[in-house]
């Protein structure tokens, strides 16, 4: 596989974690001849220094199945095998400085077994580590477009790519196809081919606490189990300056909106909800125009729904209401109604599709979470997409 490719077709398996890692042999109708054998290949027996995010590989020959166990200083540790059948992974981040002892036991199709041994000791707490982030919070409720998006805060080199790939984990019940993108050396995406279906439960976990990323180390491990909401879209149509907001495929309101004036038009492209706010300040000099000036602000804006990093949000803009289905007069942002802001903002969910369609500009590669501006054979990419680093997080809106 060529540095910085991601896998293929993915399919997000549904149900409870298995404990033991099983390899299936070829049917045969005879026992098979020969002895059985097994051996630990990975960590080697006696290793020192090992991650505390490892992969426990074996070899066994003459045997129908083999099943992997590890013991540490705790006693049993639940771990499940990797989905390619190739290795055994620990289901949490290893003890720092620990001894544990990997055994598999290889089991023939006639009864006949053997077992094998090897124990390794885990690495020291390193002072190279840097932190991670997961932008789902455990027992949310999500949209059908959220994305699973893991956030870490050093960039990672085209050779260690895979190996962060290989140890986020996302689960889904009922199973759905999916697939991955980096949007950044640093930012991993993941997302079904098609939108997620309606209660959907995602499983997530990041086991990256103390995986080797090129010279440095995760912090943590991140995991976190939401729900995915109804089908919930909002389209905003700059002809009509309308947003038509459905359920499950039912309209529920049309809303008069006003878009981004011509000298800061607002981005077309199929968005997502990244945030939600009840009230957030707008300050004009984050993006480089002072308050004083004449299209400078600094203010409190209510009920508001992020689309981009760049600072573009639906939200209550009661000084525009005048101008709401006619024409564009904000900095960029969708304006409405307070009493329209307040109804979508109580029913919309991070993840809730936005389709923003017929201004002047396209969005950004990934201005947010743009992973629904691909088609699912181009978001399965090698390599990562060119995107700047994430602007301060105390940087709130650039427009209005």
């Amino acid at each position: 596989m060529a540095k910085g490719m991601v896998l293929g077709l993915v399919l997000v398996l549904g149900g409870c974690t298995a404990q033991e890692a099983r390899y299936v042999a070829a049917p045969s109708v005879a026992p098979p001849a020969g002895p059985v054998t097994a051996a630990v290949t990975s960590p080697a027996p006696g290793a020192t220094g090992v991650s505390t995010a490892p992969e426990i590989r074996t070899a066994v020959t003459g045997a129908a199945t083999g099943t992997v166990t590890l013991t540490g200083p705790g006693g049993p540790v639940e771990g499940a095998p990797y989905p390619d059948g190739a290795s055994w992974v620990p289901a949490a981040q290893l003890d720092f400085g620990a001894t544990y002892t990997a055994t598999v036991t290889a089991t023939r199709s006639d009864g006949q077994k053997t077992t094998a041994t090897s124990s390794f000791r885990t690495m020291g707490r390193s002072g190279n580590t840097a932190g991670s982030g997961l932008y789902l919070a455990d027992g949310e409720t999500v949209g059908v477009g959220m994305p699973v998006v893991v956030e870490l805060a050093r960039d990672v080199a085209d050779g260690n790519r895979e190996a962060v790939q290989r140890r986020v984990s996302v689960r889904s019940d009922p199973p759905q196809v999916g697939g991955w993108h980096w949007f950044s050396a640093h930012e991993l995406h993941y997302r079904p081919q098609v939108p997620w279906r309606a209660g959907t439960r995602i499983d997530v976990r990041a086991g990256i606490g103390g995986l080797d990323m090129g010279g440095w180390y995760g912090e943590a491990d991140r995991s976190a189990s939401v729900t995915v909401g109804p089908d919930q879209r909002f389209v905003v149509d700059n002809g009509t300056k309308q947003m038509t907001v459905s359920r499950d495929g039912e309209v529920l309101r049309t809303i008069p909106v006003s878009l981004g004036k011509p000298s800061t038009p607002s981005s077309s492209g199929n968005l997502v909800v990244m945030e939600k706010a009840e009230s957030m300040v707008f300050d004009s000099s984050t993006f480089g125009v002072p308050v004083n000036s004449a299209d400078g602000y600094r203010t409190t804006v209510y009920w508001d729904l992020r689309l981009t990093w760049g600072g573009e949000f639906v939200h209550a803009a009661p000084w525009s209401v005048g101008d709401q289905g006619e024409r564009n007069v904000s900095h960029g942002c969708v304006n409405m109604s307070t009493e329209n802001a307040t109804w979508l903002f109580r029913l919309a969910h991070r993840g809730d599709m936005v389709t923003v369609a017929g201004t002047e500009v396209k969005v950004g590669a990934g201005d947010g979470w743009t992973d629904w501006e691909l088609g699912f054979d181009q978001y399965q990419q090698v390599g990562p997409s060119p995107k700047p680093g994430l602007p301060d997080a105390v940087q709130e809106a650039r427009q209005r």
